[in-house]
C-alpha cells in the first residue's frame, strides 16, 4: 500500500477518532474500512478482501501516524495554534482540514526522515480530494509555517 493510501487512511481514523472518540485500540483494528474495501470491490478492485487482510496483517505507516498523532495531540494542536491567523481558532477549523493537518503535523515534527515538502504536497493533494473547495490553501499555508520551524530548529 502507498504512502499515500495510508496517509488518506490515517486522516480518516483522526476524523472518526475526533467525531467519536473512539479507543486507539479499537481504532487501530481498522474494521471501519471493512465497508471501504467492499465498496471499491464493486468499482473492479480486485482481490479486495486480501488487501485488506494484508493492511490489517502487517504494522503500517497509517498505524504509525495515527497513534503518533493521538500520543502527541496537546504538542500537535499547540503547533497548529500558534501557526494560525490572529482570528483564527482549533474550533473554528473544518474537521477534515484539522484532522489533515494533525496528521501532517505529526509527520513532519516526528518522522524527521521525510522531508517536510513532501508531507505538505500529501496534504494539499488530499485536501484537495477530501477538503473543502479552499482548505488546501489554508492548510498549505499553516503547515508550510510549521516545516519552516522544523527547519529552523535544524540549523
Amino acid at each position: 500500500m502507498s504512502r499515500r493510501k495510508e496517509r488518506i487512511i490515517a486522516f480518516q481514523a483522526l476524523y472518526s477518532w475526533d467525531v467519536s472518540r473512539e479507543p486507539l485500540d479499537k481504532l487501530l483494528t481498522f474494521s471501519w474500512l471493512e465497508n471501504d474495501f467492499e465498496n471499491r470491490a464493486e468499482k473492479k478492485i480486485e482481490e479486495s478482501g486480501d488487501a485488506l487482510k494484508a493492511f490489517k496483517d502487517k504494522k503500517t505507516f497509517a498505524s504509525l501516524i495515527i497513534a503518533g498523532t493521538i500520543e502527541h495531540l496537546d504538542e500537535i494542536d499547540e503547533m497548529i495554534k500558534k501557526h494560525l491567523a490572529a482570528n483564527w481558532s482549533l474550533e473554528r477549523i473544518n474537521k477534515v482540514a484539522l484532522a489533515i493537518l494533525r496528521t501532517s503535523t505529526y509527520e513532519i515534527v516526528f518522522q524527521k526522515d521525510i522531508e517536510p515538502k513532501i508531507i505538505i504536497d500529501e496534504a494539499i493533494n488530499i485536501a484537495k480530494d477530501y477538503g473543502s473547495d479552499d482548505s488546501y490553501k489554508f492548510i498549505n499555508a499553516v503547515l508550510d509555517k510549521i516545516g519552516k520551524d522544523e527547519e529552523s530548529k535544524k540549523a
